[in-house]
């Protein structure tokens, strides 16, 4: 926009410094870009020019993105109507990426605004100005790129020759001039951590050996004063401990490790005896859970697409599992098919069944899992039938999809539907028993998942377990489900009252009581008004 002698065009000024270094001067390289803006600005005073007195300077910030405070405060007195014209020293000083500056220009011209560099004089309101500035920032952008490379090198070559250069300090080390040195009280800890795993066996063990110990993590001081770390060690970090070559001194960079400067705190032979133990846990666990793992994983769905994954509860220290659709865990009750949670052995049984008197007679032959792998693609499970799709489609003289079969046949069919009603009573099954209740019964779900929250709260309360971790490991339940079930002890008495009477709203789940408990109490109320 061309300013006119008759109308005060108001010209912002902006400026940016990509590093602190400087900034302690009295004088800056942002007040000797203002200056030199400053002086433009006056030389078009006849064109009615005016330098607006905020100042928009974002220090120590880079031009590779618009995430700059001073910058984004321009752009909203812009968006306020505020500012004519945006001056700047050099066009980088606004922006380095290509793809910013077409995203400034569209929001400038929008505005009817445009933008002078001093040194750089362009217009972004022609197509051969934006063409000439988009050249520029092309080769901005490219010099950027090329000081990460440069600095990507450079990494790696220090790492290379085992200089330590920056990053997390891991526990038993300090860093300091730029290099790792030993903290001997940290180090008696690794070196503790490392003995102790070998004599233990597991993680697990010796993850409730240093809660005992009360050995914890490394304690960090982290930007603006705030500290981190210090907390009890839990499986994942101990896991990369038990690792980390970084204790026999060695440096890592892109998944290879040198000889390092820093001094080691764990012997080789340790070490290796360590990792051998660890790979031998990765291959026990590997096939545990082959042999313990739902067979149907990955290929089960319910009536309205939602994927099934499998579960478990325990009770009474035996363990149930099931299959619950996705739906209902994330989205809520609205969007589940038929059935939302279904037995696992019961419906696995079915669908084995049926598909032994599908396949050749040589497949037939093969262990249920082997079975499902080959020749099951996908099971669609509703209240009254299953949908089992295989994975070798049929001829047109395949089944009619209307036809129901659960009897043998020469060849594979794309898919059969079978006549099927789950026989299993636990109220975690059929979950539509619930959305057609008359809500004159407790839902004996609800009132079991409330009587469990308070238990747990109390022996939370009493000392019998010291910690949810502990709580979990006795149960067997990961401490996050512990964590979520223990809300519905926070219930107001109110709706806790309701529940046992069995007059909550018909369609009241789990998952909004779970959700409900993080309310306040009047809050609960309103949430129970809006599900009648």
């Amino acid at each position: 926009m061309k300013g006119r002698p008759d109308k005060q065009v108001r010209c912002a000024i902006y400026t940016r410094k990509s590093t602190e270094h400087g900034l302690e001067l009295e004088f800056t390289s942002l007040d000797a870009q203002r200056e030199a803006c400053e002086a433009y600005v006056k030389s078009q005073a006849h064109e009615g020019w005016t330098a607006l007195p905020t100042r928009y300077d974002d220090a120590a910030y880079s031009g590779g993105s618009l995430d700059r405070p001073a910058l984004q405060r321009l752009l909203n007195d812009i968006d306020k109507g505020k500012v004519d014209i945006i001056v700047v020293y050099k066009i980088d000083r606004l922006t380095r990426s290509l793809a910013d500056f077409a995203k400034l220009v569209e929001v400038l011209d929008a505005k009817s605004i445009s933008f002078v560099a001093i040194t750089q004089q362009f217009n972004t309101t022609t197509s051969m100005g934006r063409l000439t500035l988009n050249i520029l920032l092309s080769f901005a952008q490219f010099e950027r790129e090329l000081s990460s490379e440069r600095v990507r090198d450079k990494i790696a070559a220090s790492r290379r020759k085992g200089k330590w250069t920056g990053g997390s300090v891991p526990m038993g080390y300090d860093a300091k001039d730029k290099k790792l040195v030993v903290n001997p009280a940290e180090a008696k800890n690794v070196h503790y951590i490392f003995q102790r795993y070998l004599e233990l066996g597991t993680i697990k063990l010796l993850e409730e050996n240093l809660r005992a110990k009360k050995i914890h993590s490394k304690p960090r001081v982290i930007s603006k004063g705030r500290n981190r770390g210090g907390v009890p060690l839990t499986y994942g970090p101990l896991a990369h401990l038990l690792s980390n070559r970084i204790y026999i001194g060695e440096a890592g960079y892109g998944g290879q490790w040198f000889p390092g400067e820093h001094e080691p705190i764990v012997g080789r032979e340790l070490f290796e005896q360590v990792q051998q133990r660890l790979d031998s846990n990765r291959v026990a666990r590997k096939f545990k859970r082959a042999a313990n793992g739902a067979l149907l994983t990955g290929r089960l769905f319910d009536d309205r697409d939602n994927r099934m994954s499998p579960s478990f509860s325990t009770k009474r220290s035996i363990r149930y599992h099931f299959y619950v659709s996705s739906a209902l865990v994330r989205r809520g009750n609205n969007e589940v098919g038929s059935i939302g949670r279904i037995s696992a052995p019961e419906l696995e049984a079915a669908v084995i069944r049926v598909a032994k008197n599908h396949v050749p007679n040589h497949a037939a032959d093969l262990d249920d899992r082997a079975l499902v792998q080959n020749h099951i693609a996908r099971v669609v499970v509703s209240k009254d039938r299953l949908k089992i799709e295989f994975t070798r489609p049929t001829n047109a003289d395949s089944p009619n999809e209307n036809e129901f079969s659960d009897t043998p046949n020469d060849s594979i069919p794309s898919h059969v539907l079978v006549p099927w009603s789950p026989t299993h009573k636990r109220p975690l099954v059929e979950i539509d028993e619930r959305a057609t209740s008359s809500g004159s019964k407790p839902d004996p779900v609800l009132v079991q998942a409330i009587a469990r929250a308070h238990a747990w709260i109390r022996q939370l309360s009493d000392g019998t377990y010291a910690s949810v971790e502990a709580l979990a490991i006795k149960n067997d339940i990961h401490p996050k489900v512990i964590r979520q079930a223990i809300r519905l002890a926070f219930l107001s008495p109110q709706m806790t009252s309701m529940i046992l009477r069995g007059e909550q709203p018909p369609s009241m789940t789990l998952a909004m009581l779970h959700d409900a408990a993080l309310l306040s109490w009047s809050e609960q109320q309103e949430s129970v008004d809006r599900a009648r």
